[in-house]
C-alpha cells in the first residue's frame, strides 16, 4: 500500500486519512522527511543567489512538509488512543528528532544565510514587512538559543543532552500513564458509593467490568483534586482516591522520580552550556515575562494573600466537620467534599446543574453558539470524514458568508488510552504562503456515558470544553503568512490567554439559559440559580492555591542548581515539601494541583518553567473580560475586533505588541486581583 503520509492529503481540509494509516507508514514517513528536510534546507544554504526572503524564509517554511504533516497525524493519534506499539514508535523516534532539530540549528550553512539576509535588509537591499521581519528574527535566535556560537565539544554534548531528554520525556509521560490508568480505587460495597447518581454508580461499574472486575471501580483524573471527592460521603473511601492520586508515581514500576530527577539535572547542565544561569533563565527569555525575576515577583507577592484566604476557608469547613463529625480533624481528602456542603448553603452548589449539563448541547448551543455570536463562524459535522478514532467527530467550519474557514476535530470521552488532561494541537496551520486552511483538534476527558445513559458533565468539565475551544479558535482565526507563526505558535505566556477569555462565555446568562437544560424534561436551568452560580464566580482559595503550589515547585525543579537537585529517587519527596515551605506555601491541607512525580506539564509537556503562564495569561484574560464588558459583551462587533486585532495576528508579531495593539496598553492587573479576591497591595502588576 502506498504510504498516505509522503504525499499531500487529498481528503477534505487535507486531513490525514486515518482509514488506512499504520503505525509502519508513520516509522517509514519520519525517515523519509527528515532526509527530505535536510536536503531541502540544504539546497538554501548552498544557494549562490543573494538572500531573499522568497529564497530563505518562504523557502524554509515550505520545507519538510513531509516531516509536518506526519509529526501531527501520529502525535494527536498516539495522546488521544495509544497502544503499546505506538508508545514503542514514539521512544524510537523521540531521540531522532532531537537529533534531526539539532542538525537543523547547528548547521552554519543556514545560520549563515540569515545572517545573510539581515544584513542585506541593515543595507537597504531589500524590504521587510512586519512578519518577515519577525519571522526572520525568530529563526535567528533559535540558532543563537540552539548553541550555533559552541565550540564543537561543547555542540557535541549539547546534541547528546537533547537526545537523551527526548527519550526521557515520553518515558515519563508513559510511565505516568500507565501509572494513572492502574492507581484505580476498587469499592466492593454499594454504601461507600453514598452520595453518587445511579448513572454515576453505573458508570463506575462499568469501569469495572471493563477491567473484568466486580464492583465498582474509581479511575483518577490527572490532577491530585479528584471530581468524585466533592460528593462522596464515605470519608473512608474519600481517603483511599486522595490517597492513591496524591502518591502517584512514587514506587512500584510505575515509579517516575528517577526520571524526573535526570530530567531536571540534564535541563540545567544544558542550561549553563548554553551560557544561562539555570534552566528557568533559559526558558523565560522568550516568554512575555522575560526574566526570571518577573515570573518569581509575581508569583512571591500573590502567595501570602492566596494562603490568607485559603486559611479563612479551611476555618469555616473546619466548623463544619465539627458538625459531622465532632471529633474529626480537617484532612485534604475533606475539603472538597465540606467547600460543596457549604457552596450549597453559602452560595451555590456546581453539582445541581450536572442533570441540566448534557454534552451536545453544551457544545451545540454553548460552545458553538457562543462563537458564532462573536465570530459569525458555524459548524456542521461532517460524518464522512474520519478523525483519528472512531470517538472523534469532524466539524466543517464556516464563515459568516458560507466559504470555508477550516475545521475542528472533537474527541470528548476519557478511555484507558488517552492521556490525561485536556488540549488543543493543529493538524493542518493557517497560511497564506501555502494556502492552507486550518484544521484543529479539542480532545478531553468527560467520562463517557454508561450504555442507554446520557452524557452529563460537572460545571468544571464545561469551563474545561470551553478553554479547550478558545485555543481552536486561536487557531482556526488566526490570518498570518508563515505556517510557522500560525496559531497558537505564541510564548508559552500568551498561549493561555485566548483559551482563558473564552471560558467567560460559559458564565454568560443568555447562554447557560441555551445550552443548560434538563436531560430529561428539556426545562432551562432556574434562573435563581443562574444568578447564583455567575455570582459565585470568585476563584476559591484552594483552587488559586493548588495552582501556585504547583507553579512553585515547577520554577523550584528549574531554578535549583544541579549540585542542590536530588541525586536519586529518594529524594524528591523532601524537596518538594523544602521547596513549597521555602516559598511560604506549605499548607498540607492543600496539595499542589500536580505533585512532582505525576507533573506532565514541565516533565513530559511544553511548560518547564512555564507553568507559570496560566496565572500570568490570567492577569491579561482578566483585563479582557473588562474590555468585552465595555465593548458590548458577546456581540459581533467586539468579536470582530477581537478577532482582528488579537487572535488573527496569532504569531506574527511580538505577543505584547499584539496585545498592546488590541487594548491600547499594557493589562491592568487589578482585574485579576478582585477576581481572586486580593486587595492591590497584597501584589504588584506583572
Amino acid at each position: 500500500m502506498t504510504n498516505p503520509l509522503l504525499a499531500p492529503s487529498t481528503l477534505p481540509f487535507a486531513l490525514p486519512d486515518y482509514t488506512v494509516l499504520t503505525d509502519e507508514h508513520v516509522r517509514e514517513a519520519i525517515g523519509i522527511g527528515m532526509t527530505e528536510e535536510l536536503a531541502e534546507l540544504e539546497a538554501i544554504a548552498e544557494n549562490p543567489e543573494p538572500a531573499s526572503v522568497e529564497n530563505v524564509l518562504h523557502a524554509w517554511e515550505r520545507s519538510g512538509a513531509v516531516l509536518e504533516r506526519t509529526i501531527a497525524a501520529f502525535w494527536v493519534a498516539r495522546a488521544a488512543d495509544t497502544t503499546p506499539a505506538r508508545d514503542a514508535l514514539m521512544a524510537e523516534i523521540s531521540p531522532s528528532l532531537a537529533a534531526h532539530t539539532d542538525a537543523i540549528l547547528l548547521h552554519r550553512g543556514l545560520f549563515d544565510r540569515l545572517t545573510e539576509l539581515a544584513s542585506r535588509a541593515d543595507r537597504g537591499e531589500i524590504t521587510f514587512d512586519e512578519q518577515d521581519a519577525y519571522n526572520l528574527r525568530k529563526r535567528l535566535t533559535d540558532y543563537e538559543r540552539g548553541g550555533i556560537t559552541l565550540p564543537e565539544p561543547d555542540q557535541q554534548r549539547l546534541r547528546e543532552l537533547n537526545s537523551e531528554l527526548a527519550s526521557l520525556a515520553v518515558e515519563f509521560e508513559q510511565r505516568l500513564s500507565t501509572g494513572r490508568n492502574a492507581a484505580v480505587v476498587p469499592v466492593t460495597d454499594e454504601d461507600e458509593l453514598a452520595g453518587l447518581s445511579q448513572d454515576e454508580k453505573a458508570t463506575l461499574r462499568q469501569a469495572a467490568q471493563d477491567r473484568g472486575q466486580d464492583g465498582w471501580l474509581v479511575p483518577l483524573v490527572n490532577t491530585s483534586g479528584q471530581p468524585l471527592l466533592a460528593v462522596l460521603e464515605h470519608r473512608g473511601l474519600r481517603e483511599r482516591i486522595y490517597q492513591a492520586s496524591v502518591t502517584r508515581g512514587q514506587g512500584g514500576k510505575h515509579d517516575t522520580r528517577e526520571i524526573l530527577v535526570r530530567i531536571a539535572r540534564l535541563r540545567d547542565e544544558r542550561a549553563r552550556l548554553l551560557g544561562y544561569r539555570h534552566h528557568a533563565a533559559y526558558a523565560h527569555e522568550i516568554t512575555c515575562a522575560r526574566t526570571t525575576s518577573a515570573v518569581n515577583d509575581l508569583l512571591a507577592r500573590l502567595a501570602p494573600g492566596v494562603v490568607a484566604i485559603a486559611g479563612q476557608e479551611a476555618e469555616v469547613l473546619a466548623a463544619r466537620l465539627a458538625t459531622l463529625e465532632p471529633d474529626a480533624v480537617l484532612e485534604p481528602w475533606d475539603w472538597q467534599f465540606l467547600a460543596a456542603r457549604e457552596a450549597a448553603e453559602s452560595s451555590f452548589d456546581t453539582d445541581q446543574l450536572k442533570p441540566y449539563l448534557e454534552f451536545e448541547r453544551v457544545l451545540q448551543e454553548g460552545v458553538f453558539a457562543a462563537a458564532t455570536a462573536l465570530y459569525g463562524i458555524t459548524f456542521l459535522e461532517r460524518p464522512d470524514l474520519v478523525g483519528y478514532t472512531d470517538q472523534a467527530r469532524v466539524f466543517e467550519v464556516r464563515e459568516e458568508d458560507g466559504s470555508v474557514l477550516g475545521a475542528v476535530v472533537i474527541d470528548p470521552y476519557t478511555r484507558p488510552s488517552k492521556k490525561g488532561g485536556a488540549w488543543m494541537t493543529s493538524l493542518v496551520k493557517q497560511s497564506e504562503l501555502t494556502g492552507d486552511l486550518p484544521v484543529v483538534t479539542n480532545t478531553c476527558n468527560v467520562p463517557p456515558p454508561a450504555p442507554g445513559s446520557p452524557s452529563l458533565m460537572t460545571w468544571t468539565s464545561v469551563i474545561t470544553l470551553f478553554h479547550e475551544f478558545g485555543h481552536d479558535l486561536h487557531g482556526l482565526l488566526s490570518q498570518v503568512r508563515y505556517p510557522s507563526r500560525s496559531g497558537t505558535a505564541v510564548p508559552r505566556d500568551f498561549v493561555e490567554f485566548p483559551s482563558q477569555v473564552n471560558e467567560i462565555w460559559a458564565w454568560e446568562p443568555e447562554l447557560i439559559n441555551r445550552f443548560a437544560r434538563h436531560h430529561e424534561t428539556g426545562e432551562p436551568v432556574p434562573a435563581e440559580w443562574v444568578e447564583s452560580l455567575v455570582a459565585s464566580r470568585q476563584e476559591s482559595g484552594y483552587h488559586t492555591l493548588e495552582l501556585l503550589k504547583a507553579m512553585l515547585l515547577d520554577q523550584a525543579w528549574h531554578q535549583t542548581p544541579a549540585e542542590e537537585l536530588p541525586t536519586d529517587a529518594a529524594g524528591v519527596e523532601s524537596f518538594e515539601a523544602a521547596a513549597l515551605e521555602r516559598a511560604g506555601v506549605g499548607f498540607p491541607l492543600i496539595p499542589p494541583r500536580y505533585r512532582s512525580t505525576y507533573f506532565a506539564h514541565i516533565f513530559s509537556g511544553g511548560y518547564s518553567a512555564g507553568y507559570y503562564s496560566y496565572l500570568w495569561s490570567e492577569v491579561m484574560d482578566a483585563d479582557t473580560v473588562a474590555w468585552f464588558r465595555d465593548n458590548g459583551g458577546m456581540s459581533r462587533t467586539a468579536g470582530a475586533l477581537f478577532r482582528e486585532r488579537l487572535l488573527g495576528p496569532a504569531g506574527s508579531r511580538e505577543a505584547m505588541e499584539t496585545y498592546r495593539r488590541f487594548r491600547g496598553g499594557d493589562p491592568d492587573v487589578g482585574h485579576l486581583l478582585a477576581r481572586l479576591g486580593l486587595k492591590s497591595e497584597q501584589t504588584v502588576t506583572a
